[in-house]
C-alpha cells in the first residue's frame, strides 16, 4: 500500500521500520519541528525524521493542522492509508477523510484504558499488573476509535516506564504490520470502545515527582517507577533535593520518611518502607544510595520530606 507515517519520538520509530521493511511505499513521513535539546539548546531532529531522511523519504514538520494546508497536502500525495504513532497531534476530521482505507493508530495502552499522552507511564504509576498496544482506526476524538486488533503483555513489579517503552515498542511494530496486512488485503474488522471503561493518561509534569512518604510504599515504588526516565521523582534529605530513580518496596515502619536503615538504605512510608537503589543528589551524577548516604552524613531517624 502506499502509506503516508506521522510520528515523532523513539516509539515510532520500530513501526515506520517495519512499514518500509514489509514493502509499503512510503511517500511521505510528517513529524514534530526540530527541537532545541541540551545546554546550548541545539536544533535537534526527531528520531521519525532521522530514519526518514536515512531513506531519503520526503518529510513535512506542520505547526498547524487545522488551516487546511496538510489536508491539502495529503490529497495531493494520495495515500491508501495513513499511520499515526506517538505523532503528538490531534487529527482534524478533514485530514482523516482523506486516505480511502482510513487512518490507523498504535497506541501504547489496551484501550479504552489509558486514552492521552502518557499512556505507558500512567500504567506505571497505577500499578497494573497487564498492559500492552492497540491499533485502531482513528476518529476525531482522543483515541475513541474503533479498535482493530491488540498485542498484551505482562508489566514487571520494578520495571519502569522507560524499560516497558523499549519492550511496547517493537510490540506496536508486530501489531502494525498484522494490521496492515489484513487492511491491505480487505478483511480488517473493528469494535467500537467502551466508553464507560475508558481511563485518561494526561500529560506528565515535573512537580508530579514530588514523593509524599505518607502514602503507601507500593504506591511510591509505582510512582517512581512510572516517572522513570522522565520527570523523574525527588525529595528533600538535608535541605537538598534528592532524586530517586530506582526503589523495591521493602518491609518496616516508623515515622513518614523516616530513615530506618542505611544498609541497605530504607525509608519508612505511610504504610510499609521504601529501599531506595539509585539516587541523585543536587548537583551530581546518579549513584547507589548507600554511597550518597556516607556523603549525605544523615542519621537514623532523620527524615526525608
Amino acid at each position: 500500500m502506499r502509506i503516508v507515517f506521522m510520528g515523532t519520538p523513539d516509539f515510532a520509530v520500530p513501526c515506520l521500520q517495519r512499514i518500509l521493511d514489509d514493502g509499503h511505499e512510503v511517500p511521505a513521513v510528517f513529524t514534530q519541528p526540530d527541537k532545541p535539546v541540551g545546554r546550548h539548546a541545539t536544533l535537534t531532529p526527531p528520531p521519525v525524521k532521522r530514519l526518514a531522511q536515512e531513506h531519503k523519504i520526503p518529510v513535512y514538520q506542520p505547526t498547524k493542522m487545522r488551516d487546511g494546508t496538510v489536508a491539502a497536502q495529503l490529497r495531493e500525495l494520495a495515500p491508501d492509508c495513513l499511520v499515526v504513532v506517538a505523532y503528538g497531534r490531534i487529527l482534524p476530521q478533514a485530514i482523516l477523510d482523506v486516505p480511502p482505507k482510513g487512518c490507523i493508530n498504535i497506541h501504547g495502552s489496551l484501550l479504552p484504558k489509558y486514552r492521552g499522552a502518557a499512556p505507558i507511564q500512567w500504567s506505571v504509576i497505577n500499578g497494573e499488573a497487564v498492559t500492552g498496544v492497540t491499533s485502531m482506526f482513528m476518529d476525531a476524538g482522543m483515541d475513541t476509535g474503533n479498535i482493530i486488533d491488540t498485542i498484551t503483555t505482562p508489566i514487571g513489579e520494578n520495571e519502569t516506564a522507560g524499560e516497558l517503552f523499549d519492550r511496547l515498542a517493537p510490540l506496536g511494530a508486530e501489531l502494525l504490520s498484522r494490521t496492515l496486512r489484513s487492511v491491505a488485503n480487505g478483511t480488517v474488522q473493528s469494535t467500537p470502545q467502551d466508553n464507560d471503561k475508558a481511563t485518561m493518561a494526561p500529560m506528565l509534569e515535573k512537580a508530579m515527582g514530588r514523593l509524599d512518604f505518607t502514602l503507601p510504599a507500593g504506591v511510591l515504588h509505582n510512582h517512581i517507577r512510572g516517572m522513570n526516565p522522565w520527570p523523574g521523582c525527588f525529595c528533600t534529605a538535608g535541605g537538598k533535593m534528592l532524586k530517586i530513580h530506582e526503589s523495591r518496596v521493602a518491609e518496616g515502619r516508623g515515622k513518614a520518611g523516616e530513615l530506618l536503615s542505611s544498609d541497605p538504605v530504607t525509608v519508612a512510608c505511610g504504610e510499609g518502607a521504601l529501599q531506595l537503589i539509585t539516587v541523585q543528589p543536587e548537583g551530581k551524577p546518579r549513584m547507589a544510595a548507600a554511597d550518597w548516604l556516607r556523603g549525605a552524613r544523615l542519621q537514623k531517624g532523620e527524615c526525608l520530606e
